[in-house]
């Protein structure tokens, strides 16, 4: 197989770059690689997340806010977070605003309390991110504009909010919906469509999916290519991200993490001869800084670290193993267990190692996903007594939540009234209310089984449970109804340590560590106490002798320190598997890993 490093051509790189994929690919080291690479060649560069829980601030090591923000050290290159809660706020008042001194306080006080539902905030995220794109004043002084998007469900979410808005506002005929009058929304529609076709644009726009040389991450690159061309994104490329050799023979992790890669790329042979692929060899620490960035791009050589190993002991923190935190839930019985965490750290295989545990135990246990992008039937890839998985589907939620709603409501409703109702379901916002009332619904089974949770990655999870009280609001508007029990004891079933224990899942590195600790403060704020973290694919004690593995074991440590010392009230330490963990035997086998004792000191 060819391996073709990236590369950056100024000459030839379309103005819009979005980078897409699985959680934890590299999606933000790589934009900010580029756009690094970009602005180094003269070009002025603007780079954008779309992520709810962007970490652009720590990669490029500048504080950002939802305002162009010029990064030190790289003229040119200005970058800025789209923050949800912030967009929200201004487009409330946008609306709001020009009312004031016009219309009594009464309703004006009814303008904002419509205006305080979660489709509010996914609309004026979506305005933000489209109005850089459509309205050619809005970005006007850069000659690229790169995103760094979400994890894959999110971002097809959002791409394809661009048709959904477009066509719900050609076809309403009320002039209002769920995010009150239409007026505000009507102006933007001539951005929405200039949005459209500057994405289906090849000459404008590039879709670069980024993928690690595993085989779920190149499944998720895969649907998500084929669900892009669906939408009229077809110019694409591929670029794997920590692709990995060894000079080792010997060394069995060493051997072992190689030939996983081969054996996936192997397998993925067709889809990546299906567009132009590029690779990004494996480094040996976290790429933070403008430095690392630099380095990033810079030729297939493996990059060393200039930081020497350590030659002084290192004392491993007090870890404990996954088995150990099953069998404090079992004491309860029942209840709900969540994983939580940056996209890529593995939370879908931590909750279907605790779930197969469960039921091996004896217990009846549900295993569910929120995941748009889940993947938990092939991991758990068997079945298991006592066991029952499930997906959260957002079209069949959409549409069951549709046809209840209408079935309700019909006998009290005249034809024009039903055909109003009709129309405001139809606003894309009903997709994200029906899916927060399953969501509800799988919490709720608890009363007398274990679920166990797979939640979506932090940004989407952290909307989901801000918007609790937002999406209660917009199901009263719009069934008009007394709603289920499940919806109504949402809050209080999450923040009962007695129901819900909440595990925050993370890598032993700065990125992935840092975000649980902001998701973990999050949650506090919203009342809900984290049960414990959850350290995954540790290189502790792996006792390789290739030096690049050396010195990513010796960067664990002051995670694994930060973590134990710092943040976690419970930890549950698990190792990095020469063979992936698919199906049930290995689930279980992971889940009772012994600690591994802390490899002797090199020099």
């Amino acid at each position: 197989m060819n391996l073709d490093p990236y590369q950056v051509d100024p000459a030839t790189t379309t103005r819009f770059l979005f980078f897409t994929g699985k959680g934890g690919v590299g999606k933000t080291s790589l934009s900010c690689a580029v756009a690094v690479a970009l602005a180094g060649a003269g070009r002025r560069v603007l780079l954008v997340s779309t992520d709810p829980a962007s970490n652009l601030d720590e990669v490029l090591q500048t504080p950002l806010s939802n305002h162009p923000t010029p990064i030190p050290g790289a003229p040119g290159l200005h970058a800025l977070n789209i923050n949800p809660v912030e967009a929200a706020a201004a487009y409330r008042e946008r609306l709001v605003g020009p009312m004031r001194g016009v219309l009594p306080e009464a309703a004006l006080r009814s303008m904002e309390e419509q205006l305080s539902g979660s489709c509010t905030v996914e609309i004026a995220a979506f305005d933000e991110f489209s109005g850089l794109i459509g309205d050619p004043e809005a970005a006007r002084g850069y000659d690229h504009i790169l995103f760094d998007t979400a994890p894959t469900g999110h971002t097809l979410r959002l791409m394809g909010l661009a048709k959904a808005w477009d066509q719900f506002l050609a076809n309403n005929t009320s002039g209002t919906s769920c995010l009150g009058p239409l007026a505000g929304l009507a102006r933007q529609r001539g951005i929405y469509e200039a949005t459209i076709r500057i994405l289906s644009d090849p000459a404008a726009t590039t879709l670069i999916l980024v993928s690690r040389p595993q085989r779920s991450a190149l499944r998720e690159a895969e649907r998500t290519s084929r669900e892009l061309r669906a939408l009229g994104l077809g110019n694409q490329c591929l670029v794997i991200n920590g692709n990995f050799e060894t000079d080792c023979p010997s060394d069995t992790i060493a051997q072992a993490m190689q030939q996983r890669g081969t054996l996936a790329l192997e397998q993925s042979r067709a889809f990546l001869s299906s567009l132009p692929t590029r690779f990004v060899p494996l480094r040996p620490i976290n790429i933070l800084g403008l430095e690392g960035l630099r380095m990033l791009l810079a030729g297939a050589a493996p990059m060393r670290s200039s930081r020497a190993l350590p030659t002084d002991n290192w004392t491993a923190p007090l870890l404990s193993d996954l088995e150990t935190l099953v069998a404090d839930f079992e004491k309860q019985g029942h209840g709900v267990i969540m994983t939580m965490g940056k996209g890529g750290v593995g939370k879908t295989t931590v909750a279907a190692a605790i779930a197969v545990l469960l039921a091996r135990h004896g217990h009846a246990v549900h295993l569910s996903t929120t995941d748009p992008a889940a993947h938990i039937a092939q991991t758990l890839d068997g079945q298991v007594d006592r066991l029952t998985i499930s997906r959260i589907d957002p079209a069949a939620e959409t549409a069951a939540y549709m046809a209840e709603v209408l079935s309700t409501q019909s006998p009290d409703l005249d034809e024009g009234s039903r055909s109003l109702l009709e129309e405001d379901l139809r606003s894309p916002c009903t997709e994200e209310i029906a899916v927060f009332r399953a969501f509800a619904r799988e919490v709720g089974r608890g009363t007398d089984r274990f679920v166990v949770l797979d939640t979506a990655p932090t940004g989407h999870t952290l909307l989901l449970l801000d918007a609790s009280e937002a999406y209660n609001r917009e199901l009263q508007r719009q069934s008009r109804t007394t709603q289920p029990e499940e919806v109504l004891q949402l809050l209080a079933r999450l923040r009962d340590p007695a129901y819900t224990r909440i595990l925050l899942v993370t890598l032993p590195e700065a990125t992935p560590v840092h975000e649980a600790a902001t998701l973990q403060a999050d949650l506090r704020r919203a009342h809900i106490e984290p049960y414990g973290w959850v350290i995954n694919q540790s290189l502790i004690g792996c006792g390789s002798c290739d030096p690049l593995l050396q010195q990513r074991e010796s960067a664990e440590h002051r995670y694994l320190d930060e973590v134990v010392s710092t943040h976690a009230i419970r930890n549950a330490w698990l190792p990095w598997q020469p063979q992936e963990p698919v199906g049930p035997d290995a689930l279980a086998q992971l889940a009772t890993s012994p600690v591994r004792a802390s490899a002797a000191p090199r020099t």
